[in-house]
């Protein structure tokens, strides 16, 4: 297994979205298997999935949370399960069809010279459809912020369309990670960058969820202002981290 490819998905009532982002990620991708972790949705997302999984024997699998912990954790649970199996390139992606499986080919054979690729919404070729001026002003400002704070030029550092090799993330302590929301996304790649892992940026446009409700929410913003400068203060910890690295 040590040359497969994962994508984690983590899900709350995302019912509705299961069986096209499916379908389109293996039209697009055939060889990746897929990993949901579901937070106990109360609609019937874990029995589309099991439901999908029948149509693709062996490609698809489910960790099963007893309640909302969160994104962060959810993908932290993904990423240790999928270490424990040896898959060498582990991909976040969302299940709400925001992040485009046409995209994943590309991404894939970037990671073939860099460490970690970013799903970029802006650098150039980059963009987002269907979102609300406040949404686009939140989201720019949150990257902008980051890389003012953290002295590291990522221009999408809040995206989660992100693809990762297994070194990357056996090197950063997982298990010191606290952050949740968007600020996960910002604490892995500047944990990743600061110990020494090559990382570019490909253009992707995110698209506005059509299905399902969005979980942004006032507390996620606030957490990642407070949360980004007290990244700042781990910048050696980081660093250390990637102490005798090897590809």
């Amino acid at each position: 297994m040590s040359n497969q490819r994962l994508i984690i998905i983590p899900t709350y009532n995302e019912e509705l979205n299961i069986e096209p982002l499916v379908k389109a990620i293996f039209v697009n991708a055939p060889q990746v298997s897929l990993l949901f972790v579901d937070d106990n949705s109360k609609d019937k997302t874990r029995a589309k999935i099991q439901e999908m999984s029948q149509l693709y024997p062996q490609k698809i699998n489910i960790i099963e949370r007893p309640r909302k912990l969160g994104l962060g954790s959810a993908y932290i649970d993904g990423f240790k399960w999928g270490l424990s199996r040896k898959f060498s390139v582990i991909l976040e992606m969302d299940a709400d069809l925001s992040h485009n499986s046409s995209y994943l080919n590309k991404i894939f054979t970037l990671l073939k010279s860099h460490d970690l690729v970013i799903g970029s919404r802006y650098v150039k070729g980059g963009g987002t459809e269907n979102w609300s001026l406040i949404r686009r002003l939140i989201s720019r400002a949150g990257s902008s912020y980051a890389r003012l704070i953290l002295g590291v030029r990522v221009e999408d550092f809040t995206g989660g369309f992100n693809a990762w090799h297994a070194r990357v993330l056996e090197k950063i302590n997982l298990d010191d990670i606290r952050s949740d929301g968007y600020v996960f996304q910002i604490e892995l790649k500047y944990r990743a960058i600061m110990a020494g892992f090559s990382f570019t940026e490909t253009p992707i446009i995110f698209a506005d969820r059509t299905l399902g409700q969005s979980k942004m929410s006032l507390d996620i913003v606030l957490e990642a202002v407070y949360k980004v400068f007290l990244l700042r203060a781990f910048k050696n910890k980081f660093k250390a981290l990637g102490q005798n690295n090897t590809k």
